[in-house]
């Protein structure tokens, strides 16, 4: 899990809007298995080991659907530590009924799945760094039919939620420009592009992790950004690793002409899509 500690630049929260906070938390602690952090009437905060909250879900007091073209979040990303919770939680996931797709990307095993409000949720484990494949800088990712079957052999059939070492994995969204989010990413956050998917889909990240971030146009090119009210992404934060780095993002960012907005513990700005990025230390 080194590719989610410093020093490099990781996804640690993500916050969600919805439409009826009480059924959603039934689904995250039920469905996904998150234990609940701390509630409030219109808020809650969600872990998996008990003191690191992963997820915020918020109720806003006006509450309206998502449009079907907008920028947001494509999926969050929940990484497990290892193949056997994976196997557990699909098990698990049979057992509750839920319907659900599964990709092997080659350095990853994954499977997706929606919430209540159809916020899109990957669950995934990693294969070892040994047996990703570089070419130079661009690692090598598929999309194929996930072998199930192979995954189930290492189950043991004790789940009990998320387990501990549970992380936000990496961060999907959906953008209305690539080539002004991959700038604003790159130039401004510092992320390397590990891959591209033609012209539709790229792949950033930090330290060679095959991607704390993904974006991409598929259903949001040209897109308006998600109204104050919609359900979908509110924010999602990033861990900063030290002053230097954030004097150096604030100065690249507001040299695009990005918002820069410090905030309790770092600072806050918004993509060129619209998605607003917590930097905390």
């Amino acid at each position: 899990m080194h590719f989610h500690e410093k020093p490099n630049t990781y996804v640690t929260n993500v916050e969600l809007k919805v439409s009826d906070l009480q059924r959603s938390l039934t689904y995250y602690q039920d469905v996904i298995g998150f234990k609940v952090l701390h509630q409030e009437s219109h808020k809650a905060t969600l872990t998996a080991d008990g003191h690191t909250a992963l997820l915020t879900i918020i109720q806003p007091e006006t509450v309206e659907k998502k449009q079907r073209m907008t920028t947001g979040l494509y999926h969050f990303a929940l990484l497990l530590p290892s193949r056997r919770d994976l196997a557990n939680i699909i098990t698990h996931f049979h057992e509750k009924g839920v319907y659900l797709g599964a990709s092997d990307h080659a350095v990853s095993e994954a499977l997706y799945l929606n919430d209540p409000d159809h916020n899109g949720i990957e669950v995934y484990v990693d294969r070892p760094e040994s047996e990703w494949t570089w070419y130079v800088d661009q690692v090598h990712m598929v999309t194929e039919p996930l072998n199930i079957r192979s995954i189930l052999e290492e189950g043991n059939g004790n789940w009990s939620g998320l387990p501990e070492g549970t992380v936000m994995g990496h961060i999907h969204l959906s953008v209305s420009n690539l080539a002004e989010a991959e700038q604003f990413y790159t130039k401004g956050l510092g992320y390397d592009i590990v891959s591209r998917y033609g012209t539709q889909a790229l792949f950033i990240s930090t330290g060679r992790y095959h991607h704390h971030i993904g974006l991409n146009t598929w259903h949001s090119e040209n897109a308006p950004k998600l109204g104050e009210n919609q359900v979908g992404l509110k924010t999602f934060s990033l861990r900063l690793d030290n002053e230097e780095q954030a004097s150096s993002m604030k100065a690249n960012l507001h040299a695009m002409g990005a918002p820069v907005i410090d905030i309790d513990g770092g600072f806050q700005t918004e993509d060129p899509a619209g998605n607003t990025v917590l930097l905390k230390f």
